[in-house]
């Protein structure tokens, strides 16, 4: 064979080593490299169709082969919003040395963490026991089976090289050492958040509340909001258990922990105050860096947060944030058939934050002689406050400070901010966007339609009803089956996931939230058809718990169960809350028997880390204080319902309509004529009125 023909066949030979070269995807471009990922629909696999890293996406397929070849696999797991991702995907699997690394040695599989948080569950997990701290990227090195044998986050190009060939050496060199090491972690990932039952449920007190207060504040920022130290997350779960508990308490410090928080998060940097909706978190202590992407999650708690937090205290600033986010919500998060999309990059043109950021040339050579008024407002200066001299907008001062100080009244700086804004947002408009991730969680959505039940509550916004409707229509017709049995995930018309316990509970307290808002009983009894599906199918009968996947799901190493809670409130607790309700509505004592085991299991967890038992926190005021039913029953019950939603009642659960309905507290309260108010607790019912007022009263 001569020379020629030597470097020709070695040449083919690595052009399709593993990945076809120059094949068209889908969207009938020509790629260099394409895997396994291309067929998929999650946008974050499909990143990576294009890597010259063989990537295979999770499933029976990637295993079975890693298996028979008793090849080593990569598992990285990730989400689309990701930054970190994004560059170790640009250092490590985008370069053709460690893709022939990996290729030859390894089974790569990638996993979008949103898609299948099971998955993640599991081996960030092993990623603690090892480390302490997670996070994403998490890449997992796992025997053939599945089991881990290392665990990480983001590594430089070198530093994962040498991983890779670490644990590739030790794994043919001394497999009994791998093997021990991945016997270790699997025992230690199997036995975390299991839980045992509590034999008699625990009593409940408001000593016990107080306690968990006591130890709460170490962990509170009362100057600027938040946890005690950067980064800062949102948690907005952790704000309204303290709005509930200071509503039973009248704890003050309660109330300053929520509003000190909201205030200094909205007026900072994490806020986009050009476009509205909240960046997942703030690198920093003061809410002013964040980092840039914008997680539906998160916005639909705040939503919620916000609009309750006006509800109590009408603060016209809150309402704007209320209504500032929505509009960015239907702007850029809607799908056409009334789902929301997941999540917006933090990255756009390779750049981190590069959409959102202003430098003062900018901001001057487009406003003109209104630039120093808008500079001030939003703190823009030559020098910047952030990378490359430019600027995050954010606010120090009130309106009226700001109109003082530059001798205007509070109506024209605001007319004159307003069009500055809309010149500025126009502008921005036309730059390269930060990616979209477009696929439809069910477990998101359901947060986010509570939001809008929240905000429609608050400020009788019938728009804000109407995109909740079409919410959860969408979930019934597109991701829910006749028998209860939810989907995960909606994209491009398939939806291919089965759902996880998140999914189910976070569903149910939607519809739960959608009957307090329009009386209509199907959502409620939708609510009850899904929370019986997963006692069929993710009970514990022996923690008296709930699993966090289905028995129908093929098994990984570990089967889990999510206890505490995080930036989303856990998935055992939302659904003991559900079971509280229902079993409130239905009269139904197996229900609220299950939630009081639950938290009584839960309750010596609490006092450990209460912010990370934040829902645990919040259904607790409810065995403290048994929450009203209040039924409003006859022709006018919108009318007075609406008068009711003017206040703050987090204790009370309304029900009603112009007739009696099915629901057994309903029967027999109908008056012809009239529309009554009736005040229960307990199943037993103060005399009824016809005057909201009085009815407020019988609540004190």
């Amino acid at each position: 064979m001569n020379n020629k023909t030597f470097l020709l066949l070695l040449l083919t030979a690595l052009l399709f080593h593993s990945c076809k070269a120059q094949q068209k995807s889908k969207d009938g471009e020509k790629h260099a490299y394409t895997n396994s990922l291309v067929n998929e629909s999650s946008p974050y696999l499909l990143q990576h169709a294009h890597n010259p890293v063989d990537w295979h996406p999770w499933g029976d397929e990637a295993l079975k082969k890693a298996n028979d070849e008793q090849k080593l696999i990569v598992i990285s797991i990730g989400y689309a919003a990701c930054h970190w991702c994004h560059v170790m995907e640009h250092e490590s699997f985008e370069d053709t040395t460690v893709a022939k690394l990996m290729n030859d040695n390894f089974m790569s599989i990638k996993v979008d963490r949103e898609e299948r948080p099971d998955v993640d569950q599991v081996y960030m997990d092993a990623v603690h026991l090892m480390n302490g701290r997670g996070g994403w990227p998490l890449n997992a090195i796992a025997l053939p089976d599945g089991r881990p044998i290392f665990a990480g986050t983001y590594f430089p190009k070198e530093k994962w090289i040498q991983v890779l060939n670490y644990f590739l050496k030790l794994y043919k060199e001394e497999p009994e050492k791998v093997l021990e090491q991945a016997q270790k972690i699997t025992e230690g990932v199997q036995q975390m958040e299991l839980i045992p039952i509590k034999e008699a449920p625990a009593a409940f007190s408001q000593n016990d509340l107080d306690g968990y207060f006591a130890s709460w504040e170490a962990f509170l920022d009362f100057d600027k909001g938040g946890k005690a130290k950067a980064p800062k997350f949102p948690m907005p779960n952790n704000y309204q258990a303290l709005l509930r508990y200071h509503h039973l308490t009248n704890n003050t410090k309660a109330l300053k922990a929520v509003t000190v928080t909201l205030d200094n998060m909205s007026f900072g940097g994490i806020y986009d105050h050009l476009g509205g909706g909240f960046a997942r978190y703030s690198t920093d202590a003061i809410w002013l860096v964040p980092h840039f992407e914008k997680m539906l999650y998160d916005n639909g708690q705040l939503v919620s947060l916000y609009a309750e937090a006006y509800q109590l205290n009408p603060n016209e600033w809150y309402k704007k944030v209320v209504y500032q986010s929505l509009e960015f919500v239907a702007r850029e998060l809607t799908s056409p058939e009334g789902g929301f999309y997941s999540s917006l990059d933090a990255d756009s043109d390779g750049e981190e934050g590069k959409f959102y950021v202003f430098t003062k040339e900018e901001t001057d050579s487009l406003l003109g002689e209104n630039a120093p008024l808008f500079n001030d407002y939003y703190n823009i200066s030559k020098r910047g406050n952030w990378e490359e001299h430019k600027n995050i907008l954010h606010l120090q001062k009130t309106d009226e400070q700001v109109a003082k100080k530059n001798k205007l009244s509070v109506v024209d700086l605001q007319k004159s901010i307003e069009a500055s804004k809309k010149i500025l947002f126009d502008y921005r408009a036309k730059r390269i966007r930060p990616g979209l991730d477009d696929k439809v969680l069910t477990s998101w959505n359901a947060l986010m339609l509570k939001g809008y039940v929240d905000a429609y509550r608050v400020f009788d916004e019938p728009d804000f009803l109407a995109k909740a409707l079409k919410n959860g229509n969408f979930i019934v017709n597109k991701c829910m089956q006749k028998d209860g049995r939810l989907n995960r995930n909606y994209k491009d018309g398939k939806s291919s996931i089965n759902a996880f316990l998140d999914d189910y509970s976070l569903t149910i307290e939607a519809f739960i939230a959608l009957y307090q808002a329009t009386f209509e009983e199907e959502w409620l009894h939708r609510a009850k058809k899904l929370a019986d599906y997963v006692k069929v199918h993710f009970y514990d009968e022996k923690s008296g718990m709930y699993f966090y996947t289905s028995d129908l799901d093929k098994a990984l190493i570990a089967r889990k169960m999510e206890l505490s809670d995080n930036v989303i409130a856990g998935s055992n607790s939302s659904m003991a809350k559900a079971l509280f309700y229902l079993g409130t509505y239905y009269y139904n004592k197996e229900y609220t028997d299950a939630a009081k085991q639950m938290l009584s299991n839960v309750k010596p967890n609490i006092g450990r880390q209460v912010p990370f038992y934040s829902n645990w926190f919040w259904l607790m005021t409810h065995f403290v204080k048994t929450p009203y039913e209040v039924a409003i029953v006859g022709d006018d019950f919108k009318t007075k319902r609406k008068e009711l939603d003017k206040h703050y009642l987090p204790n009370n659960l309304l029900l009603g309509g112009k007739t009696e309905g099915t629901l057994e507290l309903l029967k027999g309260k109908l008056v012809e004529g009239d529309t009554r108010i009736y005040v229960c607790q307990n199943k037993v019912c103060k005399f009824p009125t016809s005057e909201v007022k009085k009815a407020l009263e019988l609540m004190e």
